[in-house]
């Protein structure tokens, strides 16, 4: 540690526990010294302290040292006595509210950032008063009965020389001028005594002070008798360069100078008198006094047998108390002049003198139970430690006790501890110990408010001073010292500490204490009258979703009662409630694209994309971004902009958030917008100047509330609306340009609760933008929202009737598109497109007054044009109008649209229509109308088929149909199945009446239909082939009503969906052979729209592709023969039956090679083996046939026998048949199954390209055949 003298505890030692002088002055000494602003005391007080007063001073053992420095207090006689505890309060409060009037000067700013306080010094942070506290506070203790070092050394004697009487001066030292504490024994009145005479120069030549100064040195001695010559200067315009007084006039007033009428020598003659005062009288005087009092105490209490005496004789004192009415000690005790020698010893420097005295001293105190005295030489052993620079350990724990000590003494104890524990805090801060000080300046916080706030405010500079620095105690202590000081009243004080503790809670996740301290700033503001600065702060909190509701309802009960107490609507522009989502901001608008709804506009750019890239003319043969387009029509010089038309309103999306749990209301939103008309952009720097000037008033009037929203150049929506808790809110405002020229949206504006003006600039977060351009960068806020307007041109407006936002998979119906153009422009070359193609189709006609269903009947009489649809594929092209349509105004147009509610779900239909406009000389040739709607679909039917062969007949097929209704309450009536395009003719097994009970099926139900189906896709003459296009087989009706019509599937619309669905299902468009595509029709009887309260029909209709007959072979035959056989058995023992195999190739493209056998023999080799169990599967040789009659076991007789051939091989062509003989012997009348024989088929390639995905091989088995022979009867 350094020079312990120069720390700020040994300067504080230094200054403080110094030798007391007692001064006596006559009432014209006192009226001359006021003439210079000051009194007796405040004159001398400057020149008592000698930094270099080189004074040689022999301690008690008579070693030699030099005082380097001294200082000594002076003090009136009257007041030399304890201070007032109430006065003593007073003075420290007013100490405090001065210091707050004074440092309040930079409130206005914003609190110092935390990195910048940890890098300041100590100097520069810490308040200047602390220091001017901590004295006061150690004065507060002053002239206290158990110490010394208050005690006057010396009585300085001052007479004018107006008093002409000298007995005068020795009246002044007698009992009636002693303070109180020497007349109650408590002081020592026998002291060294001095005496000065002045002179005021202003009232003569000093001749008769000469005189009176001789008769006084006669009376008093040559040496104790000095002259002391003031006010000579005349004129009374001294100019002192060094300000000696004004530690002791701050509040003197500044125009008063202070010793304007001491001269130069005047302030040398004072010098010197104080150094020969001191030099020459009261250190020797000191130093005599301890050599004396070491001496006595050497004699009495120093050596083994005093002792032993002075503990004898204490014996017997132990029920000692201090609550006495005299004081325990006088001066002449010997425990008090063993206190003098200690103190006097202090004063000196003599330390180790005053550590020996205070150690024998402490002994007896502890003994006599005098605790006060005893924590008062505890503390100053800890004080001489500390100058010695000895050990640590023993200082701190001196003053470890002696506070303790103090404290346990309670009120009359608290004052001195306070001293004690500010002391010691020194001690630990000169050793870099603060969080051990932070920790006393805790203990001396005490009951007392206001010093409290002090105590714990000086406590959290030692936090943040601790390395690493404490920042959280640190701002957690200057809150607790706020609050002290507000309840003291002390505003300014509460402010500085809370502004000091936002530093470190700023930034931060300690959001309750920060709200806090915002939350009380800005009411302690508020209070004082500095709003601008009080709602700033309130601001602060506004955010204050994570506190209770309560706390909510407060926050914002204040902030609108301050709002309330400027008279005035406020204007913020950083009011953070409610919360704008700024990156979610979109902004819609119309150039050549135009749009149906809002819904419509918030759809991805590439999905319209993907529908326009065909309807956008080109404009040379290169190719090019269909979107770039637009912009080559444009001139260069705005071709970077955007562009709206005038009378066509700007959309900007907000979305507004309430993060708290509490309503709010906000009203008067709206957007903040600059538009130059099209004259000013003649020159660009001008339209910049216009622009940024007209941006300016545009914002200075939206906050002062004079904001209008219906301009000349412009007009902007207002809203209001109210934000639940939590809830957001998406809010369009639209700006609607009337004028051409250029147009900036600025920002958007609102007010809170009608008294808080709001407004946020967009600057520099980026916005979504739903116009763009799909290659280019994306582009800040404000190149998004600048906009060239150029003039008006007709916008078509479209509608669908009959569009239903709800209804059943598979419902089938017509709805129809309304065009209108409100402008006087006409429009023409209208082309349109819909997707999704398997829900939505165009007509082909305009729209006529035409009956559902009846228009899709076969035989309907109505002029539909049944045009068959070349589209073998869903993506339909663009569909052009009529060339001759052209939209006026006041003149709607009608078109036909098919609607067919394909799958269930969420679906989203999208049209988009082109027009081009007649008028020629705008930059903007042609417009697109973009079209959205949603549409729910729900479940209705699950349809599924199964097709398999016939065994009883070649070529023909058994198709079973499922059918389940998935609605909840819901029926259906069914009424035809179609197969597409007449190449299968189709029938029910079973009449209708029989096959199903009803053809309604009710919700949850399900029914089965079985079918027979043969193909006519090959006709083999012009006989069958004229037969087949007159074949109405196709078609299957399948209800029970005799009068209805079936409907034409192979028509549009009903083909085109059909077409489509093939496309989705992923069926290619060239079909297979053996594939069949079904439809089936249902209906359902509902109410009609209009008001004649008929019901209409819903159609339904649902398709299924690529249906194939379950197996793999590609050949079918049939065994033909008798069923019955009579046979004369007695006559003829074998009956011999003739058979015929027909078997068929159905395949187009391959040949096959078939081997038929008894599945007993080994001739038939062994195959690729199929999972397939319907159509073929491996061959084994242990195969055993289904029932046991037929086995080949040579020891079972068999009951018939295959007679001919036992194996036959032939080819068959594409498509071809041949038949086979075939015959059995039978040995006994019976029933036989002739099922036990096999065929083997083997696909031959006609072609270099295989088809992978079937079979090439395979074996089936004989079908089921069951012939019976009879014995013929006699």
């Amino acid at each position: 540690m350094a020079d312990p003298a120069n720390t700020t505890l040994g300067r504080m030692l230094l200054d403080e526990i110094t030798p007391a002088v007692m001064v006596i002055g006559t009432h014209f000494v006192e009226e001359s010294c006021q003439k210079n602003g000051i009194s007796l005391i405040e004159m001398l007080s400057p020149f008592c302290n000698f930094i270099n007063i080189d004074v040689p001073v022999r301690t008690a053992s008579d070693q030699t040292y030099r005082l380097k420095k001294f200082k000594f207090r002076l003090f009136y006689a009257s007041d030399i006595r304890q201070p007032n505890v109430e006065a003593a309060k007073e003075r420290l409060k007013q100490v405090i509210t001065h210091a707050g009037e004074r440092d309040h000067s930079d409130f206005c700013t914003d609190p110092p950032q935390i990195e910048t306080i940890i890098n300041s010094s100590q100097l520069e942070f810490l308040p200047s008063w602390f220091q001017f506290f901590n004295r006061e506070l150690v004065h507060t203790v002053s002239f206290s009965e158990h110490e010394a070092f208050d005690h006057p050394v010396a009585c300085l004697l001052v007479a004018s020389s107006k008093d002409v009487d000298l007995n005068k001066l020795v009246d002044l030292f007698n009992s009636n001028q002693f303070p109180s504490l020497m007349n109650d024994g408590v002081m020592d009145p026998n002291i060294l005594k001095h005496f000065i005479l002045v002179h005021d120069c202003q009232d003569g030549p000093p001749e008769k002070a000469t005189k009176i100064l001789a008769d006084m040195k006669s009376t008093f001695g040559a040496n104790d008798c000095h002259l002391l010559c003031i006010n000579s200067s005349s004129n009374g315009q001294e100019d002192h360069q060094e300000n000696l007084w004004g530690s002791s006039k701050n509040d003197a007033p500044s125009s008063k100078k202070l010793g304007c009428f001491l001269s130069h020598d005047d302030i040398e003659e004072l010098k010197n008198i104080m150094h020969e005062l001191s030099s020459k009288h009261i250190i020797p005087h000191m130093e005599q006094k301890v050599r004396y009092l070491n001496q006595q105490v050497s004699a009495t209490r120093k050596g083994f047998r005093n002792q032993i005496k002075n503990l004898w004789w204490r014996k017997g004192k132990d029920d000692t108390t201090e609550n006495q009415s005299g004081p325990m000690y006088t001066f002449s005790s010997t425990e008090s002049q063993i206190r003098v020698l200690g103190d006097y010893a202090f004063m000196l420097h003599d330390y180790e003198l005053a550590l020996s005295n205070y150690r024998l001293l402490s002994t007896d105190y502890k003994l006599d139970k005098a605790w006060k005295h005893y924590a008062g030489v505890q503390e100053m052993m800890g004080l001489t430690y500390f100058m010695l620079d000895q050990s640590k350990k023993d200082a701190e724990y001196c003053m470890e006790n002696a506070l303790t000590t103090y404290i346990k003494l309670g009120p009359a104890g608290q004052r001195n501890a306070t001293r004690c524990g500010l002391w010691w805090i020194e001690m630990l801060k000169s050793r870099d110990e603060y969080k051990e000080a932070a920790s006393v300046y805790i203990r001396l916080s005490g009951e007392e408010p206001l010093h409290s706030a002090v105590m714990l405010e000086q406590s959290s500079y030692c936090y943040l001073f601790c390395t690493p620095p404490m920042l959280r105690k640190y701002g957690f202590h200057l809150i607790l010292s706020g609050d002290l000081y507000k309840k003291c009243d002390q505003i300014k004080h509460a402010i500085r500490t809370y502004r000091c503790a936002l530093s470190v809670f700023q930034g931060t996740s300690w959001c309750h204490i920060r709200d806090h301290v915002h939350f009380y700033i800005g009411k302690w503001f508020a209070f004082l009258g500095v709003y601008d600065v009080s709602i700033k702060n309130m601001l602060e909190v506004l955010l204050c979703g994570h506190q209770s509701k309560t706390t909510q309802e407060l926050f914002l009960m204040d902030f609108f009662q301050i709002v309330q107490k400027t008279g005035k609507t406020f204007d913020v522009p950083t009011l953070k409630l409610p919360v704008i989502n700024i990156p979610s901001i979109q902004v819609v608008f119309e150039d050549h694209r135009t749009y149906a709804s809002h819904a419509a506009a918030i759809v991805k750019e590439s999905v319209w994309q993907s529908l326009e890239e065909e309807m956008i003319p080109t404009f040379s043969t290169s190719k090019s971004n269909w979107l770039e387009l637009q912009s080559k029509m444009l001139p260069k010089k705005c071709k970077d902009s955007n562009i709206c038309v005038a009378g066509e309103a700007i959309k900007v999306d907000i979305e507004f958030k309430n993060p708290l749990q509490i309503p709010i209301p906000v009203s008067n939103v709206s957007l903040i917008c600059v538009h130059t008309v099209k004259s000013d952009a003649a020159t660009p720097d001008a339209t910049n100047l216009n622009s940024n000037q007209y941006a300016k008033e545009s914002t200075i009037a939206v906050v002062s509330g004079d904001f209008n929203s219906d301009t000349p150049s412009y007009t902007l929506s207002e809203v209001d609306i109210v934000l639940g808790g939590g809830e957001t809110i998406v809010v369009q405002l639209n700006v609607t340009p009337k004028r051409e020229g250029t147009l900036r949206i600025v920002g958007v504006r609102w007010k809170l609760s009608g008294s808080v003006a709001g407004f946020l600039e967009f600057n520099t977060d980026l916005v979504r933008k739903r116009v763009g351009r799909s290659k280019t960068k994306s582009k800040c806020l404000t190149d998004n929202l600048q906009f060239l307007v150029i003039k008006s041109l007709p916008k078509l407006q479209a509608f669908i009737h009959q569009l239903p936002k709800t209804a059943y998979a598979g419902d089938l119906r017509p709805i129809t598109l309304e065009l209108r153009n409100s402008c006087e422009i006409p429009v023409k070359n209208l082309k349109m497109k819909a997707s999704p193609p398997r829900f939505l189709q165009i007509g082909h006609n305009e729209a006529t007054h035409i009956e559902f269903p009846a228009c899709l009947e076969k035989e309907a009489q109505y002029t539909q044009n049944h045009i068959q649809s070349k589209a073998a594929k869903a993506s339909d092209a663009v569909f052009l109008f009529p060339e001759d349509m052209v939209i006026v105004e006041g003149s709607p147009s009608l078109w036909n649209l098919w609607l067919r509610a394909a799958a269930p779900g969420n679906v989203s239909l999208y049209v988009t229509i082109y027009y081009e406009m007649k008028d020629m000389t705008s930059i903007m040739k042609y417009r697109t109308l973009r079209m959205q709607f949603n549409m729910k679909v729900l479940p209705s039917l699950d349809v599924s088929f199964q097709i398999s062969p016939r065994p009883a007949t070649l070529q023909e097929l058994l198709v079973r149909m499922d059918i389940v209704n998935r609605t909840s309450g819901e029926s259906f009536q069914v009424h035809q199945l179609s197969s597409v395009r007449n190449q299968w003719q189709m029938s029910l097994v079973e009449p209708i009446n029989k096959a199903v009970p009803t053809d309604c099926l009710i919700a949850g139900q399900a029914v089965s239909y079985f079918l027979k189906m043969k193909s006519f896709r090959k006709a083999p003459s012009k006989e069958d082939r004229a037969s087949y296009l007159l074949l109405t087989g196709a078609d299957v009706k399948l209800n029970r009503d005799s009068d209805e019509v079936l409907l034409d599937v192979n028509q549009f619309p009903l083909v085109d969906f059909h077409n489509c669905e093939r496309f989705h299902q992923g069926v290619p468009i060239q079909e297979h052979q053996d594939t069949v595509d079904f439809i089936l029709i249902c209906r359902q009887q509902r109410q009609s729209d209009d008001t004649s309260g008929q019901k209409s029909v819903n159609v339904f209709t649902h398709h299924v592709s690529h249906c194939r007959v379950r197996t793999t072979s590609p050949i079918w035959w049939l065994l033909d023969g008798p069923s019955t056989v009579t046979h004369d058995f007695t006559s003829a023992f074998l009956c011999e039956i003739k058979l015929k195999m027909t078997v068929n190739n159905s395949s187009d493209t391959h040949h096959v090679s078939v081997q038929v056998g008894l599945a007993d023999s080994s001739a038939i080799p062994e195959t690729a083996s199929s999972s397939d169990e319907v159509g073929w599967h491996e061959l084994r040789t242990d195969l055993e046939t289904p029932r046991t009659a037929f086995k080949t076991n040579a020891d079972v007789a068999m009951p018939f026998i295959w007679s001919g051939s036992s194996g036959t091989h032939f080819s068959l062509g594409p498509s071809s048949s041949t038949e086979l003989p075939l015959q059995i012997t039978v040995f006994s009348p019976g029933t036989y199954d002739l099922s036990n024989y096999l065929l083997h088929w083997r696909m031959i390639s006609s072609s270099s390209q295989e088809d992978l995905s079937r079979p090439v091989s395979g074996t089936c088995k004989g079908h089921p055949y069951f012939i019976t022979v009879l014995p013929q009867q006699d």
